[in-house]
């Protein structure tokens, strides 16, 4: 939880995406990720985060519904979505919380 804390409290964008392994749309948001990760490159982090393994930080914020992506600076919420996002839109709102 610790480090968790300490990677949402970066000076710039970083994009966490509760998943799990079983989870269908999981698996199509993944290779989206992988697309965003080249396009965006270090202006941000992107994290994923097993909700299986890490329930303590999925009630902390309320996850019900996997994914949900949440863009986190400086420890704040800046945008939070269930479901698959596309790499278009999560790059202009990567973009608009630089």
């Amino acid at each position: 939880m610790n480090k968790f804390k300490e990677i949402i409290s970066q000076d710039k964008p970083v994009l966490v995406d509760f998943f799990a392994e079983w989870c269908g749309p999981c698996k199509v948001q993944a290779p989206i990720l992988k697309d965003l990760k080249k396009k965006v490159g270090d202006a941000a982090n992107i994290i994923k985060i097993d909700v299986d393994k890490n329930q303590a930080v999925a009630s902390q914020f309320g996850i019900r519904n996997i994914p949900t992506l949440m863009i986190f600076k400086n420890g704040e919420v800046k945008w939070k979505q269930s479901g698959v996002v596309q790499a278009d839109e999560l790059e202009r709102l990567i973009n608009q919380n630089r």
